[in-house]
């Protein structure tokens, strides 16, 4: 049931650069950031999650009420294939998203869950797994512009008590990882580029990626990484404050940049 929606602060937008999967059960500076964010969050009435790792024709957004942790990797330890997230699903929530948007343009689906996009950083944010979760997937048909545009619709929901967090990484190219972490310069230079898009507010810099030439190419081989920050940068509102978490790259060929808008009126 949702609750009662009186009082209730406008909820943050966090973009979390979740990386490597194993980052969410070792000992690392990225962890320990999001476990100290975690600490000092308010507690919404439920979580939004856009993840990298779904992808749909068409929007959908999950209505289970008790999501599965899906482990959708391949080649780790079991200890990660292990991990549980039993957080609750919000059905309510799911139905109100779905009405944000005319003609079935968001339609519901009980055919997914959480996957490491969502989990691997929700279990050091809230790690009482005590907050209903749910998740709105990436429709493979819209461009950036399009997705931009309907994230902007979802901004409401910050002021009925919902968190939204992207998961996904500004850089990321698989292809290009480097174990001895060594950071090539078109990587630094995206991930600055996009952190002074962020800074200015600069919508038309992070829809056209491709003023930052090649490194924009390397850096976002293929998109889905790199969306769930436009949705979070889509639902900010005027009077947020904006912070960076996480700021350090890993692997050579990941941003592990993270941002928070939060608002700074009590």
């Amino acid at each position: 049931m949702i609750k009662n929606q009186e009082n209730i602060t406008r909820m943050p937008a966090i973009f979390i650069g979740h990386g490597n999967p194993m980052n969410a059960i070792t000992d690392n500076p990225y962890r320990d950031a999001w476990l100290a964010l975690g600490k000092r969050l308010p507690k919404p009435n439920a979580i939004l999650c856009i993840s990298a790792h779904w992808q749909t024709r068409g929007t959908q957004v999950c209505a289970v009420e008790k999501p599965q942790t899906i482990h959708d990797f391949g080649g780790f330890p079991a200890e990660l294939f292990a991990q549980e997230y039993p957080a609750p699903g919000s059905p309510e929530y799911a139905k109100m998203v779905c009405d944000l948007f005319p003609n079935n343009k968001v339609t519901s689906t009980l055919d997914w869950g959480l996957d490491h996009g969502a989990w691997s950083v929700l279990q050091s944010l809230f790690p009482m797994a005590d907050v209903p979760v749910f998740q709105l997937s990436l429709d493979v048909n819209l461009d950036f512009s399009g997705h931009f545009k309907l994230a902007k619709q979802l901004a409401s929901l910050r002021e009925q008590g919902v968190m939204i967090i992207g998961s996904g990484n500004i850089v990321h190219n698989l292809g290009k990882l480097n174990m001895q972490g060594k950071t090539p310069e078109w990587v630094i230079s995206f991930d600055d580029y996009i952190k002074k898009a962020l800074e200015l507010e600069d919508e038309a810099a992070l829809l056209d990626i491709s003023r930052d030439g090649d490194s924009a190419r390397f850096a976002v081989p293929t998109d889905e990484h790199y969306l769930p920050l436009l949705y979070i940068a889509a639902v900010k509102h005027a009077d947020d404050n904006m912070q960076f978490i996480t700021e350090n790259f890993e692997l050579g060929a990941l941003s592990m940049r993270s941002v928070i808008y939060q608002s700074t009126v009590s």
